[in-house]
């Protein structure tokens, strides 16, 4: 049984809350836990687990309407994510559990209208992203567990990422301009937040499970400071509608699917929502950022060896929403006419990773 039930909850591995694009979902996801649900004391008491998430979004959406000129004309936005997630669990007693979150980020953007318009440049971020601390507890003795059971957690996300980084900007071939990188690769977001988690799972046999995640981040700040002008003068609209400053806005993950075991084998196969909202659960919502959602079906495949699970989950994305943010709103009211940004997605994002128990 105990074997089993390690394997089922595989499925709980490290799959953050990253949007797959300019949608700037930070590194600061639930990892779900893959902790062993049937603790005794006698039980491994820390489990590491490393993480490897990659994207490449360069579809854009306005709504869920794909502007597909952007790829026939060659302007669209490409942005390519990398993240190293370090996550650190102590088991307790009686269920309990605390987990350190540490993410390593490599972003590059390029982009044609960043840079005036007429050749495509670059621009990079590099280094630590926001730490989270979370206290976890499983709602039923992990001793006495049997075929299924729930845990809730309670984090405090740190603004410790760089959500200032800067880089250079061309105004012509030839001269460059130093300014804070697009809100999509910042490091950071700035916002000092809270994360509440659900996880729970249940066997129907010793093959056959279900799983179901949520995860939020609620960022009380509203805005950071940061500008958005790439280091030029903020433009008049922007400042007009509010998005002339970056926002801190909230996240939210939601996971749902089922897992087969064979052996060592485990394999799973649900459904995945990440999304940022346009408005904030908690404090005020405006400055610059790209609401909207990803559902993706999110296929994975695990495999146990002793103390040692290797993992990969690929979602692909079947639905991609650009919703309409809060200066979207402003300027509608403002001019009258029906504003909407649009975003960069991308079709799947890869997690390959694994975790260590000793």
């Amino acid at each position: 049984m105990k074997k089993i039930l390690g394997i089922a909850l595989i499925g709980f591995i490290s799959l953050k809350a990253n949007s797959q694009g300019c949608v700037a979902i930070k590194s600061t996801g639930g990892f779900c836990t893959a902790m062993q649900a049937n603790h005794t004391e006698a039980a491994d008491k820390w489990m590491l687990n490393v993480n490897n998430r990659y994207f490449k979004s360069f579809r854009h959406f306005v709504g869920t309407e794909e502007q597909k000129q952007r790829l026939e004309n060659n302007t669209e936005v490409i942005n390519y994510a990398y993240t190293l997630d370090l996550f650190l669990v102590r088991e307790l007693k009686n269920g309990w559990s605390v987990g350190l979150d540490l993410p390593i980020i490599s972003n590059t953007r390029s982009s044609l209208y960043e840079h005036g318009g007429k050749n495509r440049y670059n621009t990079n971020s590099f280094g630590l992203g926001d730490v989270r601390f979370t206290v976890y507890k499983w709602m039923v003795s992990p001793a006495k567990m049997s075929k299924g059971n729930v845990q809730l957690g309670l984090g405090l996300k740190l603004p410790t990422g760089d959500y200032k980084y800067q880089d250079y900007f061309h105004t012509s071939d030839s001269t460059t301009i130093l300014g804070p990188v697009d809100q999509s690769i910042q490091l950071g977001d700035g916002g000092t937040g809270f994360t509440t988690e659900v996880n729970a799972f249940y066997n129907f046999s010793k093959k056959i499970g279900v799983y179901g995640n949520f995860y939020y981040l609620f960022n009380p700040r509203e805005q950071n400071g940061v500008s958005t002008g790439r280091g030029k003068p903020a433009s008049a609209a922007s400042i007009s509608n509010g998005s002339d400053v970056m926002s801190v806005p909230d996240q939210y993950m939601f996971r749902a699917g089922a897992t087969a075991t064979l052996n060592k084998l485990a394999f799973s196969a649900g459904i995945r929502k990440e999304c940022l909202p346009a408005k904030d659960a908690i404090g005020g919502s405006n400055g610059f950022r790209r609401p909207g959602y990803i559902v993706s079906i999110e296929p994975g495949l695990s495999y146990q060896v002793k103390k040692v699970n290797l993992y990969a989950y690929v979602p692909f994305a079947i639905k991609r929403n650009r919703t309409q943010s809060v200066p979207d709103m402003i300027r509608t009211e403002k001019t009258g006419v029906y504003t909407q940004g649009d975003a960069a997605f991308a079709d799947y994002v890869v997690n390959i990773g694994c975790s260590f128990k000793f």
